[in-house]
């Protein structure tokens, strides 16, 4: 049994919604995130009747939804020009959150520079200042996805807002592939803004700037991958002393499973269901 309760990101089963809610109760999980940005999950799609028929399916599998994913991509909210219109589709991602009984969105910001001073510093601030009012006004979180940066940044950032209105959604896997972070410190150093987790796990090959990574910045140079998403327990994450760190700081929400590779991602999702609860 697993000490903290287990997600999966239906989105990894590479199928439909119906059978995708339903593999996550066949694999042992005991919720779900599911991306709310396009498609069918849509907050412009999802109508009184069919957010009532969601429910009843997310009820009849013995699930819970863990997190809505609103990531709109796009560098999140680096370009003041293109903020406002995020702002509103996020806004919206929150209210439907809100009516499936969740009170957490997952998304990607962007890199935070760690020059305070630097243009996209202010630009970024103002529109998480502006999301972490509104989720604090409706009892929600924004959770930023880590990896952009290391989480001494991001903890600098965060508390320039003065609000856990946006949070942190912890990806230990980004940390380790990307800034080559290390999961545990970030749990001590994120403490108070952690609401949601991912349950990834990967390898670094070599350090790429992230703001390549994340697409702010092109390289000619060097294109291939810089780092390798690798099945729980075959990374550089170091399981045992995560969870502990996890427990140690009081943390009771999801490990939420996402598999973005791999051709079998239902085999490795039910591996990883299997991985976590061993180390309960």
């Amino acid at each position: 049994m697993s000490r903290f309760p287990i997600g999966v990101i239906i989105n990894s089963f590479r199928t439909d919604t119906v059978t995708a809610v339903r593999k996550a109760a066949e694999v042992g999980a005991q919720g779900f995130q599911v991306y709310a940005t396009s498609g069918e999950m849509a907050p412009e799609n999802m109508t009184a009747a069919k957010i009532a028929e969601f429910k009843k399916l997310v009820a009849d599998n013995g699930l819970v939804i863990s997190a809505l994913c609103g990531d709109l991509g796009g560098g999140g909210f680096s370009f003041a020009d293109r903020n406002p219109e995020k702002i509103e589709k996020s806004k919206r991602i929150i209210d439907l959150a809100k009516e499936l009984d969740t009170n957490v969105v997952t998304t990607h910001i962007g890199v935070v520079p760690e020059d305070k001073n630097h243009d996209r510093y202010k630009v970024m601030q103002e529109a998480c200042f502006e999301l972490s009012r509104y989720a604090d006004s409706i009892g929600a979180h924004f959770a930023i996805e880590t990896g952009p940066e290391t989480s001494a940044v991001l903890k600098e950032f965060l508390d320039s807002l003065g609000s856990t209105g946006v949070g942190v959604n912890l990806d230990p896997a980004n940390l380790v592939m990307v800034t080559g972070d290390d999961p545990v410190g970030a749990v001590y150093n994120l403490k108070d803004y952690i609401v949601h987790t991912h349950a990834k796990d990967g390898k670094q090959i070599f350090y790429k700037d992230p703001e390549i990574v994340y697409g702010l910045k092109k390289d000619v140079i060097i294109t291939e991958d810089s780092f390798l998403e690798v099945p729980l327990g075959e990374g550089s994450v170091k399981w045992p002393e995560y969870l502990n760190a996890l427990e140690d700081i009081g943390y009771k929400g999801f490990l939420t499973i996402e598999r973005e590779v791999g051709d079998d991602p239902e085999k490795d999702i039910r591996a990883a269901v299997e991985f976590l609860k061993k180390l309960g």
